[in-house]
């Protein structure tokens, strides 16, 4: 039974994603994808018109969000919506539903029982400062506003979406604000977290050095 975490918290658009798939690849990690999570469930709130600022009406329908993760493949209610849930629609609403307490105590739940018994790399908001304090490793990835919303231009390009650069750093910006604002697990920092900044690094030279932190955490 595993029980190494590598946790990896960061701003949006920092290559978190990116990099801990690389990571998980090359130790044999688990990878857990958790914004994705917080995607499903800002797309079922979209689809089924539900208010992001009625509690009430949330704590209703929670229960009837079912998330789960096969081979790589985001599942929300039986349904696979790995793409669905990387459109311009999900990325500017999945802020407002990571805020909510009640959501984010139901997905901290189910994310440790995912990881449990595992050798796991996850990346987030509050991975290091509330979902796994305890963490071998704590990451925390940033980059210039202005490289992420490079690279995430570039990401809805490769997918046939076009988004204009200004609309997608003014969003970065936004939503940089609410999750370092917001009251329940905000973006921080961890005390014990190690701070690299991917802004000028390439994927691979940024995930080279976390190989190696990795491997002085693990002995090797």
């Amino acid at each position: 039974m595993g029980n190494f975490i590598v946790a990896i918290d960061g701003p949006a658009g920092s290559g978190k994603s990116t990099i801990a798939k690389l990571l998980a690849k090359r130790f044999n990690l688990t990878y857990l994808d958790t914004g994705a999570m917080y995607r499903m469930v800002a797309l079922y709130f979209l689809n089924n018109n539900v208010d992001f600022n009625n509690i009430e009406e949330i704590k209703k329908i929670l229960p009837l969000i079912e998330i789960d993760i096969i081979n790589e493949k985001f599942i929300l209610n039986g349904e696979d919506v790995s793409s669905e849930i990387r459109t311009p629609r999900v990325t500017e609403k999945v802020s407002f539903a990571a805020k909510i307490k009640e959501v984010r105590e139901k997905l901290v739940i189910l994310q440790r029982k995912i990881s449990f018994g595992k050798d796991v790399v996850l990346d987030g908001r509050d991975i290091g400062t509330v979902v796994f304090p305890n963490a071998d490793l704590k990451i925390f990835l940033v980059a210039s506003p202005e490289e992420r919303a490079r690279r995430r231009v570039e990401d809805y390009a490769a997918k046939g979406i076009q988004e204009d650069y200004d609309k997608v750093i003014e969003d970065i910006r936004k939503r940089d604000y609410i999750d370092s604002h917001r009251e329940e697990s905000p973006l921080k920092k961890a005390k014990d977290a190690i701070e690299l900044d991917s802004s000028l690094m390439k994927i691979d030279e940024t995930v080279d050095i976390l190989e190696k932190y990795i491997k002085e955490k693990k002995g090797e």
